[in-house]
């Protein structure tokens, strides 16, 4: 069997993630796996961590990462994204940096650095 390619396992679970498939999205994470906010803030630690947080946010209706570039060293992969949310205060976008740390065929951490949400002008209140 050969190896996998942490570029393609990230990929997947991207895609996953568009899909709001749960079960296909948790099925790259590692069981012990571990998901920061940048640097150093743990978030969840272990699969039924990441999946609560998951299913929360799956429930978004314009849920959608955009994959902007990506750069793979050995088992580390970067993407920038730039995801579409719904937020409380309306819909817009937020441009994400994640780290991705590929163990075999699964992701064994992951680092996120969010930028501030842009909220749609539709979302925005009219000046009077």
């Amino acid at each position: 069997m050969s190896k996998a390619d942490p570029s393609e396992i990230v990929q997947a679970q991207l895609d996953a993630y568009n899909a709001r498939d749960i079960e296909r999205f948790m099925s790259y994470w590692a069981d012990d796996a571990q998901f920061y906010a940048f640097p150093s803030e743990l978030l969840a630690s272990g699969a039924d961590q990441i999946r609560e947080r998951h299913i929360l946010r799956f429930k978004e209706p314009n849920l959608r990462g955009n994959l902007v570039q990506r750069t793979a060293v050995d088992n580390i992969v970067v993407d920038r994204e730039v995801v579409d949310r719904t937020f409380p205060e309306g819909t817009g976008r937020v441009d994400v940096i994640a780290i991705y740390e590929v163990t075999g065929d699964k992701i064994t951490k992951a680092w996120f650095k969010v930028g501030a949400p842009v909220l749609d002008r539709a979302s925005q209140p009219e000046a009077p």
